[in-house]
């Protein structure tokens, strides 16, 4: 594995610059600390006074010593304000030097998602900048940035600045993806950035890391973690005011699987799949303290079950793709007054384009969004792909015929100036003055 990229310059040699850490660590924990004396057996120093080694003298065994600095890193949280990035951009230089600095980089970030005592104010920028740094300066298919990633991401939702990194998320499958990270890493990585984007108040974007989650799953779907992951992501979906399409829970094992485990849960996705607002209430009558329980707003769901309602009845319609208020109203069961109300939620929420007509008392639709697209709705699309092509013939037909007219005058007039039956050539023989007669000379 390529090692780290020189954060900085900084002089001196492993050894000095380790026992300068070491000395500075002592420090920073106070009386009964060892770090110093700990290093300085496995520290060799060259005598500049010496000639050079010949290649058999003994060397400074670099993995132990980082091994003790590593361990004790977790002072340097304590640093003084000022001191904590040089301090922190020290240690990384010294693990730069290792062969194998991915066995001492994690522990680091894990120091740093810890709370900064001395800078409880600066404490996470300060952090946040000394990983930004280190993922930079990494080489792009080093899995290390793996756990630098992480614990940015980790300190971002505790500070709430998912901004910050949101532009950089869209690189996240090819990340995962070049550093060859298995399922569980992956996973875990996914589900922090969900938790992330959900204290922001991103809750599209949560649920999109934490769909990403769980199609990590779909090898073991029936595990606990499934479960308690697949029933997240529903009441997620279920709860947002903006997801319409449940096609996306559907189409994975995991939530499959809560049919055999929680068929309550797996009875109201259905609901909210292709059934009506008349069916929501036949769930709720049926399991009456089941919203409540799962601490699910009941709102949220008869609003969105509404929606649905109206989007289902304006993909049904019938040839003239017309809908009566007074349907619309005994559909949703609201009142003929807030029909319109509700017509104009649906467009507004993208499901349904159309016109109302107040005079007509109804609802025109111009498109409307299928909840579910399976063979029922491809033999509509056939249908009307078949009218349309019937169109496009009738409409060549007409065009070729016009053509065919067309050709057939242009052929007259040219037979007509030429002398038609007689043959010949004709000659036009006329004055400038338009009132006088033209005449026709035939050879």
């Amino acid at each position: 594995m390529p090692g780290i990229p020189k954060l900085s310059l900084v002089e001196g040699s492993f050894e000095e610059l380790a026992s300068e850490l070491a000395t500075y660590l002592d420090s920073l924990k106070g009386e009964g600390s060892t770090v110093s004396s700990d290093i300085t057996p496995l520290l060799v120093t060259p005598d500049p006074e010496q000639p050079e080694a010949s290649g058999k003298e003994k060397e400074t065994d670099k993995d132990a010593v980082l091994k003790k600095l590593v361990t004790s890193s977790s002072a340097l949280n304590g640093a003084p304000e000022r001191e904590l990035q040089a301090a922190y951009n020290l240690l990384i230089h010294l693990i730069s030097q290792s062969e194998e600095p991915e066995n001492y980089l994690p522990p680091v970030c894990r120091n740093l998602t810890a709370p900064i005592t001395s800078s409880p104010q600066n404490g996470t920028g300060i952090a946040l900048g000394i990983l930004g740094t280190l993922f930079n300066t990494l080489q792009p298919d080093d899995e290390t940035r793996y756990h630098v990633l992480l614990a940015i991401v980790e300190l971002v939702k505790r500070s709430a600045s998912y901004e910050t990194i949101r532009p950089q998320l869209a690189n996240i499958d090819s990340w995962l993806s070049e550093w060859e990270m298995e399922p569980s890493e992956s996973r875990k990585l996914y589900m922090a950035i969900s938790d992330s984007a959900s204290t922001a108040r991103y809750p599209e974007e949560s649920y999109i890391y934490l769909l990403k989650a769980l199609r990590t799953l779909e090898s073991e779907p029936a595990t606990p973690e499934a479960r308690e992951m697949s029933l997240k992501a529903l009441r997620s979906a279920l709860q947002s005011e903006k997801h319409f399409d449940f096609q996306d829970l559907t189409a994975l094992d995991t939530i499959q699987s809560l049919r055999k485990s929680d068929e309550t849960w797996s009875e109201l996705l259905d609901v909210f799949v292709d059934q009506t607002f008349e069916d929501l209430a036949d769930f709720k009558e049926a399991n009456d303290t089941f919203i409540a329980d799962s601490k699910l707003d009941e709102d949220v769901l008869d609003r969105k079950m509404r929606l649905l309602t109206l989007t289902t009845l304006a993909a049904q319609a019938s040839e003239n793709r017309t809908i009566s208020y007074a349907q619309i109203a005994k559909s949703l069961r609201v009142s003929d007054d807030d029909t319109e109300m509700w017509v104009i939620d649906c467009i507004r929420s993208g499901l349904v384009e159309g016109k109302l007509s107040q005079q007509k008392q109804e609802f025109l639709i111009h498109r409307a969004t299928h909840r579910t697209f399976g063979e029922k709705q491809w033999r509509e699309v056939a249908s009307r792909l078949d009218i349309w092509r019937a169109s496009l013939t009738n409409v060549l037909a007409v065009i070729r015929q016009q053509k065919e007219e067309y050709v057939r005058e242009k052929e007259a007039e040219l037979s007509g100036a030429t002398g038609g039956e007689f043959g010949g050539r004709a000659q036009y023989r006329g004055r400038n003055n338009r009132n006088q007669p033209l005449t026709l000379d035939m050879e």
